[in-house]
């Protein structure tokens, strides 16, 4: 499989596109006036313990309270127990314990060191933890356990063996834990050496910026969005990373050729008179990622709905007609959506619940295979996954983990037009409601004339098409009434003025 990152800056935007085989699987993108803060770990103090949520609020500086739950609180002796099984870049995530209450853990106006595990979301704050961990290209450092885990992704008996024995002896002199991450596979022991010093200078300034900073102070910051993708997305497989600035291009082969020896060469600058995403075509996909319905190449399609509780994804077979039978039609089809589905969640970066209603199948085998083929096509996806086998209601359930927005989420805004629900108030129901709105004014006040300011679209009906209506209501009110279209007002907007 070929595969290529593609990183593009201007001043005040960047970002990284992940390619393979030609077709745009992943983008990243960082705004300068509004950078993500998943990772950075802040001085806050307690605002408000909630013992009835077994929760906290925490100010850590960011416009919104962060949300700190008591299953984040680092307990004394916790961290010794954990149980790594595939942790990522974030904190380890420990066998199930009795939590105690929040209150017996925080109290108001407590100072407390955080990391921020999920970025704030909608009208949600930053969720917190106070379980620190911080990547390297290799490995998550643990300041408070001294755990030595491996990835579940890497799979080899005898690599994760090697890996953990030389980790923890690395990790004696620090007295710190860490988990080995699923790009240290085949890494000889020279290279996760390095990772440990990094971290040990990582955390070092950590603690000295902590006694040093204010509440609500960042006291460390991941990095930047390219540095980012070269640490965590390039693998021995990447064969390119193009880059169109010369001088993030320069640092990033400075970053690689210090952590990452021999993938620097790949690092190349692009000076292409075409912009390098138009080359390859991601600004069109960027724009039918903003778009409900997915086409798939059988003539069948996706009709994806993202809500605030969950997302949903439709499959439906178009104008597919197979060339067998009906149950063969829809076989083919939820096959190719399956694999579909998978790469939509990746680019979208769609997460948390996610409902896939495929179209009904009858045969068993049918099922477990497009199932199959789902996990199969999830298997590259770098946030953790879990799916679930079909419903009685032949629904397939499904979690992503989510840290970001969605790139819906980032790159649109609410319709002011229709408020977010997607669908506008006809012209003949504003109308309706706006006769509606004479008849009470004229009830309620006194008035010789009245006039209706509304949208272009609803004058145009009711001078046209309800000319009769409003003569009849004239009549019927003793009033006189004039219409004054103006563009200004949307299609559901209007005012009657009493004159």
């Amino acid at each position: 499989m070929s595969e290529e990152i593609l990183v593009n800056v201007t001043p005040r935007e960047t970002r990284v596109a992940v390619v393979e085989n030609g077709m745009l699987q992943e983008l990243h993108i960082e705004r300068g006036w509004r950078r993500g803060v998943v990772g950075n770990i802040y001085k806050g103090r307690v605002q408000r313990v909630m013992p009835g949520m077994q929760a906290a609020f925490v100010d850590i500086g960011l416009e919104r309270a962060a949300f700190l739950h008591a299953n984040d609180v680092l307990r004394p002796g916790r961290a010794e127990d954990l149980t790594v099984e595939d942790p990522g870049t974030g904190p380890a995530q420990g066998a199930p314990q009795p939590t105690p209450p929040i209150s017996e853990l925080l109290r108001d106006g407590q100072e407390v060191v955080v990391q921020v595990v999920k970025d704030p979301i909608g009208g949600k704050g930053a969720r917190l933890t106070t379980q620190i961990s911080i990547p390297s290209r290799y490995l998550v450092l643990l300041p408070q356990s001294r755990v030595i885990g491996v990835s579940a992704r890497i799979e080899d008996d005898v690599e994760r063996a090697r890996l953990k024995s030389q980790v923890g002896a690395l990790a004696l002199a620090g007295g710190h834990g860490y988990i080995v991450r699923t790009n240290a596979e085949g890494q000889p022991e020279e290279a996760l050496a390095e990772d440990v010093a990094y971290l040990a200078r990582a955390w070092a300034l950590v603690e000295r910026s902590v006694a040093d900073a204010r509440v609500g102070a960042c006291v460390y910051e991941d990095l930047t969005l390219p540095m980012r993708a070269v640490r965590d997305l390039m693998r021995r497989d990447v064969e390119k990373v193009k880059v169109d600035s010369r001088e993030t291009c320069d640092r990033l082969r400075a970053f690689a050729a210090q952590y990452m020896p021999g993938l620097d060469e790949r690092i190349e600058h692009y000076s292409g008179a075409r912009p390098v995403f138009d080359l390859y075509g991601v600004e069109d996909e960027i724009g039918r990622a903003l778009d409900k319905e997915v086409p798939l190449k059988s003539g069948g399609y996706l009709v994806i709905d993202q809500t605030e509780a969950m997302t949903t994804v439709d499959v439906n077979t178009g104008s597919f007609l197979g060339q067998r039978n009906l149950e063969e039609t829809v076989y083919r089809t939820n096959l190719e959506a399956a694999q579909a589905v998978a790469r939509q969640l990746r680019l979208r970066n769609l997460g948390g619940i996610i409902i896939i209603d495929f179209i009904d199948m009858t045969d068993p085998e049918h099922r477990r295979q497009v199932l199959r083929t789902l996990e199969k096509s999830l298997l590259r996806d770098h946030a953790k996954t879990t799916v679930y086998d079909f419903s009685p209601l032949g629904l397939v359930e499904m979690t992503r983990k989510r840290t970001v927005e969605s790139l819906e989420r980032q790159l649109s805004e609410t319709c002011h037009e229709c408020g977010g629900r997607g669908m506008l108030k006809t012209t003949e129901t504003v109308t309706y409601e706006v006769f509606r709105e004479i008849v009470r004014a004229v009830r309620q006040f006194d008035a010789e004339r009245l006039l209706v300011i509304a949208s272009p679209k609803v004058v145009a009906r009711i001078t046209e098409e309800e000319s009769a209506a409003v003569a009849e209501l004239e009549e019927f009110l003793g009033k006189s009434i004039r219409f004054q279209a103006d563009e200004q007002y949307l299609q559901e907007q209007f005012d009657v003025v009493l004159l």
